[in-house]
């Protein structure tokens, strides 16, 4: 039975301005991880467009979903850079890149649903286990954070283009991994991920 997110969990909530709030790249070794947040203003609209979660979606169905979300929901994103990723970890990096986006709407949400088994500190929210499946507006949020952060790894492609990062988004595919050890390690590779660890032990740092 394929689960199909909808606004039950919102409704059941009871609060008007409820934010879905999603990440986007805790798995690759290079460039930021990006949050999203985003409010429904009317859960009545008709929605003429697929929203799912983001990894269930062809590229071609998720640009059409984020034309039609940035254009009839209140949103806003957040990142944490690849430096701050190694600072923080990647887990407290991609609960500071919600706080940006939850920081950045343009209005205060009632309460925040966040993907995943924690909240942010300083966001008042409740966690939703594959949040993204169950909650429109936590998919929502799936496709805006997933869109910004390919297309930033696009725009550093065309800077680095031997790591493939318009393909692999930044994961450690035999691509990826293969142009590390002959090229060496950018400005945007997390160093505290093992691969670019070890590509830094060898002394493959560009």
């Amino acid at each position: 039975m394929v689960v199909v997110p909808d606004f039950s969990i919102e409704n059941t909530v009871g609060m008007n301005f409820i934010a879905g709030c999603d990440e986007a790249g805790r798995g690759p070794l290079c460039g930021p991880v990006v949050a999203a947040a985003v409010i429904f203003p009317n859960r009545d609209i008709e929605i003429p467009v697929v929203i799912r979660d983001s990894k269930k979606m062809s590229a071609h169905m998720r640009a059409i979903a984020y034309d039609w979300i940035t254009k009839n929901t209140i949103w806003a994103t957040g990142q944490c850079s690849a430096v701050e990723i190694d600072e923080l970890n990647i887990l407290w990096a991609s609960m500071r890149a919600m706080e940006r986006a939850v920081a950045g709407l343009k209005c205060a949400p009632d309460i925040c649903l966040i993907d995943g088994n924690r909240v942010p500190a300083g966001v008042r929210g409740r966690a939703i286990i594959k949040g993204d499946a169950k909650s429109l507006s936590i998919a929502a949020a799936s496709i805006i954070a997933k869109e910004t952060r390919d297309k930033i790894m696009h725009d550093l492609a065309v800077r680095f283009p031997m790591y493939g990062w318009d393909k692999n988004a930044g994961y450690p595919t035999a691509e990826h991994l293969s142009a590390i050890e002959k090229y060496g390690i950018t400005e945007y590779h997390r160093r505290s991920f093992g691969p670019v660890k070890n590509a830094m032990e060898s002394g493959n740092e560009s």
